[in-house]
């Protein structure tokens, strides 16, 4: 065979090869539906657990996809006694909660993708994990993460004072903490009497004893709140209980 046939056939066998109609891998049924929730955390909060999570915004394939309705949650608990399990094993897990992303249970709390839950039932010496699956408004459940916290005896609140300036609002901050590892505090802000936001106006906890906030609107009474944030023995990191709520505004220019 001469080198131009024996070129001629390759050519052909490769247009053959792109008609035949295989445009990429085959992409499974199971695979087409939503991806896990990311960055699950459980953590103590004075005596609650506050369960945090991101809505997945990818089909399990790493596609982008739309359309999730909500989170169902579903909830173990072990006492001190008890050994761990899997946590992913399904043994001994209760529906929690059904999250509907359309309307919201009032102890969960939405900002942007990430979702916050705070769950009061819970008590001392309990282990606790939670399985989170997305669904769609077909009914159909995505795949599956978790996570899991120990609680313990709350610790006590942090002593808060209040100073307000014409241009900010200062809290100073003291741990009424004294043993394990102290990491910092966590401050919180509303607006409206007996409201609190479940997420900190600080991203990591505050190193120091004082917190200054200039990002208020003159005329407007903010209501502020604090927990030290500490490391228990076991590792986990934890809030302490709720300080007392302080009151602030932007002074007049003197």
């Amino acid at each position: 065979m001469s080198d131009a046939m024996r070129a001629t056939l390759v050519i052909s066998m490769s247009l053959l090869a792109v008609g035949c109609g295989r445009k990429g891998a085959l992409i499974y049924p199971d695979m087409l539906v939503p991806a896990a929730p990311s960055s699950v955390a459980a953590h103590q909060s004075g005596s609650s657990v506050k369960l945090q999570f991101a809505l997945p915004s990818k089909d399990r394939a790493g596609r982008p996809m739309k359309g999730v309705a909500g989170v169902k949650i579903s909830k173990r608990a072990l006492d001190g006694s008890q050994q761990e399990v899997c946590r992913l094993c399904m043994t001994g897990y209760q529906l929690f909660r059904t999250v509907y992303l359309d309307h919201l249970p009032g102890d969960t709390q939405r900002f942007g993708e990430r979702l916050i839950l705070i769950d009061n039932d819970v008590a001392a010496g309990n282990n606790y994990s939670y399985s989170l699956v997305p669904f769609t408004a077909e009914g159909i459940d995505g795949a599956v993460s978790a996570a899991d916290v120990r609680v313990v005896a709350p610790v006590p609140a942090p002593a808060v004072r209040i100073e307000s300036f014409p241009t900010e609002v200062r809290l100073l901050l003291s741990s009424q903490y004294r043993g394990g590892h102290l990491l910092g505090y966590n401050v919180y802000r509303s607006t409206v009497a007996g409201t609190r936001s479940y997420q900190p106006l600080n991203k990591d906890p505050l190193k120091g004893d004082e917190y200054v906030d200039s990002a208020l609107e003159r005329g407007v009474r903010y209501r502020y709140t604090a927990r030290s944030v500490f490391v228990q023995e076991t590792g986990g990191t934890a809030e302490s209980a709720e300080s007392r709520e302080l009151e602030g505004m932007l002074k007049d220019d003197e």
